[in-house]
């Protein structure tokens, strides 16, 4: 069930992020360079996050493993406080939209 707060705190997030460079609001999720980097599932938002800062949330407790497909997909998280959504919906946009490295050169 999709709460009032959710939907508020996400609808927040996608007009502080839509006219970042590059970012696309789609029915999906919200995407940078067409890849995605963040997205609800109920009350919920997934994130795309580093390995290292994925363990660190999943191990404090402030993020939960996300399932695609029937499993455990490794840097994707999600977490229910709406009031850490700008943080690591911005922490995903930059992993997600930095360019690979060597790939300026």
């Amino acid at each position: 069930m999709v709460n009032e707060l959710a939907n508020e705190a996400y609808e927040l997030l996608t007009i502080t992020l839509r006219d970042e460079d590059g970012v696309a609001v789609t029915p999906d999720g919200l995407l940078v360079h067409g890849k995605l980097f963040a997205f609800r599932d109920g009350d919920d938002l997934v994130v795309e996050l580093p390995e290292a800062r994925s363990t660190d949330l999943k191990t404090r407790g402030v993020a939960e493993v996300f399932e695609g497909g029937g499993r455990p997909l490794r840097d994707w998280v999600r977490v229910s406080d709406v009031q850490l959504w700008p943080e690591l919906a911005g922490e995903a946009h930059e992993f997600i939209g930095e360019p690979p490295v060597g790939g300026q050169s």
